[in-house]
């Protein structure tokens, strides 16, 4: 065995447990896996905060796994501050679907914002397109390549 032994997860700092639990499960589909609540040491010393107290639910799709965290204290900011695609760190996830136009239906039809001027069409097709998760993630939607 390697250095490394396995990817675990991806965490998304939320505003609302709740909400985002609905956006991810409910409207794209991830699964509920598992959830704790942590506060104090040893998360403080970990997490380079003082006076942690978390909610942190698992949620997975297609093998993949991602940890929702919503902080009680400290607070997080609001709003979340602005990213650029070009900023350092995570910028977004992306989601294969088999048709875009069918799946932007879908997310507005459930109240998602989609950023229908980010829209890539090439050869009379939808091929992708940003939408906005509950606190401005940025989901992208690829249009699957026909086998």
């Amino acid at each position: 065995m390697g250095t490394f032994h396995k990817l675990t997860h991806i965490g998304v700092c939320v505003s609302d447990m709740e909400r985002s639990k609905q956006f991810y499960c409910g409207v794209l589909g991830f699964r509920y896996v598992r959830e704790l609540r942590v506060e104090g040491e040893p998360s403080d010393t970990l997490l380079r905060l003082s006076g942690v107290k978390v909610h942190a639910v698992y949620i997975e799709r297609d093998g993949f796994q991602l940890e929702l965290l919503h902080y009680d204290s400290p607070p997080s900011p609001k709003p979340a501050p602005a990213h650029a695609m070009n900023d350092l760190g995570f910028t977004h996830l992306s989601i294969q679907v088999p048709d875009v136009e069918e799946a932007v239906a879908a997310l507005e039809a459930a109240g998602v914002e989609v950023m229908r001027s980010t829209m890539i069409r090439m050869g009379g097709h939808s091929v992708a397109v940003f939408a906005k998760d509950p606190d401005g993630l940025l989901i992208e939607l690829v249009r699957a390549q026909p086998q």
